[in-house]
């Protein structure tokens, strides 16, 4: 499946982000914003500001840090309700997730390249019901839960998150 130019903007830019934040400390948004400019990427505030709530990026006072390195940074908690955790896992699915299979216990889930991190990182935070853990690599998320039952309606919920007809056209 071809990524249109605009994902494949994003796909890149977020990747530029979490690649600065990992190999440099930045303290602003306007300091990370300068950073990405010197590498060709031009963003806007308020999608530089989405990108950080979507990548999992968190603020310590040592400068931002990405998820898998908040265990690592002191002084890092954040708060955020079940509510709007799920909510964005919800989002996430929908703008990023090309497909969701249950094989087994599993759900396979399938991103354009790139995407799979932010996706993982914000189903970990979620911690939704009878998901054990999420392994994420480039376009490609396993995903273990409890039993198979569970695993085929989590592929469903999010099959219908990213074909919202396919709910529709059943009623």
């Amino acid at each position: 499946m071809a990524m249109n130019s605009y994902a494949g903007e994003a796909v890149r830019r977020r990747d530029e982000i979490l690649e600065i934040i990992g190999t440099t400390s930045v303290h602003s948004q306007e300091e990370l914003q300068s950073l990405l400019k010197k590498r060709g990427v031009r963003v806007t505030q308020p999608t530089l500001s989405r990108d950080l709530r979507d990548l999992g990026v968190a603020k310590s006072p040592s400068g931002y840090v990405v998820p898998g390195a908040m265990s690592a940074t002191s002084n890092v908690t954040s708060f955020t309700p079940r509510e709007t955790r799920e909510e964005r896992v919800h989002r996430l699915v929908r703008d990023n997730v090309l497909s969701a299979v249950a094989a087994m216990n599993l759900v396979v889930i399938k991103t354009p390249t790139a995407a799979a991190q932010p996706v993982a990182s914000a189903i970990d935070a979620a911690d939704l019901q009878d998901v054990l853990g999420t392994v994420g690599g480039d376009d490609t998320i396993f995903l273990a839960l409890t039993t198979p039952q569970a695993a085929a309606s989590l592929a469903k919920q999010f099959d219908q998150l990213i074909h919202p007809a396919r709910r529709r056209t059943r009623a």
